[in-house]
């Protein structure tokens, strides 16, 4: 009898690809994947493509969205691995629960505090685990911020400045898709956000407390674009004239990958990919800033804008012994358009200390390959080798989890009333 652990994945979109070319690839002694479900089954077959001609592995058995029961019941998974549209996160995830399964969900864990409460009461019910995929934490140059807090180099953390840039291929390609209804996604405040927001919380070892925040959409959407003066419009690139020149439209004609997952499956479900990011419909914001107060008294403040010429961040952390600054300039890049080690890879990174009273200093990071600056191979492994001892614990459970998205549902529904939003008033541990 195998020995194996058994994993099955709901949701083969682009993200997909991560995890099930890691299990039938470098992990295939220790993990084994045995099932696919989805709502589209071309999906499902180029996933079944790509780890049989790619990596080896024998088809597994693939079943529709309304049949994801049955695939529990039939595969007998120890684990189910959540990679579906955020909406839909703690669908599967409650359900695999009380079918005896443990979780890995890719992030955010869920988009409001209705169905992060459900999934947290689940949680009690069935004694169940939730791993939540963090990678960012993994990255050297984030890992090595919390080594310095860790050993004093800047005493207490009181505050932290966090600017994120998302640029005009990576940042644009948000409004292409599904995340650019806030009903599938929450916002960019809770799809993309919870990265950063998780990062200030692993670093700090604190939770946010109280949460305000302001955002619009300022740049994407038609009445901006015609602001602007832009006359040509269309619903979608493909097929369409006036989306030839337009720098910001998505061509998927010619690339393998994009054409497999959605080109050529667009008959069954109806998504478009290449939608227009000057459109009509979107109702996620591109301009945000939010300010947080932790438990541990540290406030933050914070901004996001989607519309950059250049990809990355820049933190300063700020304590009583000397401050922290980091910067780091990431390879741009197209979900499901292109190798996946570019995904999030730092073509720049530098960190320096600022002690009170002595000379500043620079901080050697270490250089590693993989996406996300390298934390993406670490991540794997913890999630389908053999974990090793990892000092700064940073895999992330589902507090983690709840906590990172928490301050992102806060700050939508601070962006809405106006008024600043208490976390605890939201859900209950």
């Amino acid at each position: 009898m195998s020995n194996k652990k058994r994993f099955v994945l709901v949701g083969t979109g682009g993200r997909a690809r991560f995890f099930y070319t890691a299990i039938a690839g470098r992990f295939k002694e220790s993990s084994e994947l045995v099932g696919f479900c989805d709502i589209n089954q071309t999906r499902m077959d180029y996933a079944n493509k790509i780890i049989s001609e790619e990596y080896g592995a024998s088809p597994v058995n693939t079943y529709t969205f309304d049949r994801f029961e049955d695939m529990i019941a039939a595969e007998k998974p120890d684990v189910v691995i959540v990679t579906t549209i955020d909406r839909t996160h703690h669908v599967y995830i409650t359900r695999a629960m009380e079918l005896g399964c443990d979780v890995i969900t890719e992030k955010p864990m869920t988009i409001d505090e209705v169905k992060c409460q459900e999934i947290i009461d689940t949680i009690k019910k069935t004694g169940k685990n939730l791993r939540v995929t963090f990678n960012y934490r993994y990255a050297p140059h984030s890992t090595k911020i919390r080594e310095l807090i860790m050993n004093d180099a800047i005493g207490d953390v009181l505050s932290v400045h966090f600017e994120w840039l998302l640029d005009t291929s990576h940042g644009a390609d948000y409004f292409r898709r599904w995340h650019r209804d806030k009903r599938n996604s929450g916002g960019l405040l809770v799809h993309k956000s919870t990265h950063h927001f998780d990062l200030v919380n692993f670093w700090l070892g604190a939770y946010p407390k109280t949460v305000f925040s302001m955002g619009d959409l300022m740049f994407y959407g038609r009445e901006n674009a015609e602001k602007r003066g832009i006359t040509k419009f269309y619903s979608r690139a493909h097929g369409s004239r006036n989306a030839k020149d337009d720098p910001f439209a998505l061509h998927m004609e010619g690339n393998p990958r994009l054409e497999s997952l959605y080109l050529n499956a667009e008959e069954e479900d109806g998504y478009f990919r290449d939608q227009s990011v000057f459109g009509d419909g979107i109702s996620i914001e591109d301009t945000m800033g939010v300010m947080v107060k932790y438990n541990s008294n540290a406030i933050m403040t914070y901004s996001l804008n989607a519309y950059m010429p250049w990809e990355g961040f820049r933190v300063a952390l700020n304590g009583n012994k000397g401050r922290i600054q980091m910067s780091v300039v990431e390879n741009t890049y197209v979900n499901a358009g292109g190798d996946i080690s570019e995904e999030g890879a730092a073509k720049k990174k530098s960190i320096t200390v600022f002690p009170l009273f002595d000379a500043p200093y620079n901080v050697p990071i270490e250089d590693k390959k993989g996406g996300h600056g390298g934390g993406d191979p670490v991540l794997l492994n913890d999630l389908f080798g053999v974990p090793e001892y990892d000092p700064f614990h940073r895999a992330a459970s589902h507090v983690d989890g709840a906590m990172s998205i928490l301050t992102g549902i806060a700050a939508n529904k601070s962006i809405k009333t106006g008024l600043p939003v208490n976390i605890k008033e939201l859900v209950e541990f």
